[in-house]
């Protein structure tokens, strides 16, 4: 019986730990934002990204921001449901930058065929 109590006593902390810790790896918001600036400067960094496509993706950056502030002012609680959009928001602009860092368009081949080496041209 000592041994039952002690199983069922060891799966409900297992669970309520496992619980916390899925809510807790959950980004938040800002978070992701502030990630997504990043995934944008090292696109910059690396050349993967043309001038166009940054100012492009600045642009919708800023746009999505936007709402989010203005939700957060409106009542000065960030509702479930607002929470909910803003990270479909930035599931898109995640998509979109992901699209644009990898469409086979750079800084340095820009306009010229992109299947040879910019450098030695093979």
């Amino acid at each position: 019986m000592k041994r039952i109590k002690h199983w069922l006593a060891l799966a409900a902390c297992t669970l309520t730990l496992s619980a916390g810790m899925a809510l807790a790896a959950k980004p938040s918001v800002k978070n992701r934002q502030i990630a997504q600036i990043g995934r944008i400067r090292q696109g910059v960094a690396s050349g993967s990204l043309t001038r166009p496509e940054v100012r492009r993706l600045t642009a919708s950056q800023g746009r999505l921001h936007r709402p989010i502030v203005r939700d957060r002012v409106d009542g000065g609680v960030f509702t479930p449901r607002e929470r909910v959009k803003a990270h479909h928001r930035l599931n898109r602009q995640s998509r979109s930058i992901a699209r644009q860092k990898h469409d086979r368009q750079n800084r340095l081949t820009r306009g010229t065929d992109t299947t040879s080496c910019y450098k030695c041209g093979a």
